[in-house]
């Protein structure tokens, strides 16, 4: 019996200090864990500034163009057969 003993003290010891070593390496993770959410909320706070400001510029872009169009029809018209003609002569080759 004192082998089984030996044995059951073994893997006690080895029981206790793996424990050990996971909770040292949770306690030295917890405060990355900690700073990589901070940084991902902060990433996702930017992306959404980005998103809300070129939405407000493809808005006021859009508004300038047909603002522009409105006021000069023509102009537009010719600008846009132009640009036509140069993309179709540009595309045959």
């Amino acid at each position: 019996m004192a082998k089984g003993n030996s044995t059951h003290q073994t893997t006690d010891k080895v029981a206790q200090s793996l424990h050990g070593a996971v909770d040292t390496a949770a306690s030295r993770a917890a405060p990355a864990e900690e700073k990589l959410r901070q940084e991902a909320n902060e990433a996702a706070a930017r992306l959404r500034e980005g998103r809300e400001y070129a939405r407000s510029r493809s808005e006021e872009m859009l508004g300038n163009v047909t603002g522009y169009v409105r006021e000069n029809p023509l102009t537009a018209l010719g600008l846009a057969f132009a640009a036509g003609t140069l993309f179709s002569a540009l595309t045959r080759r």
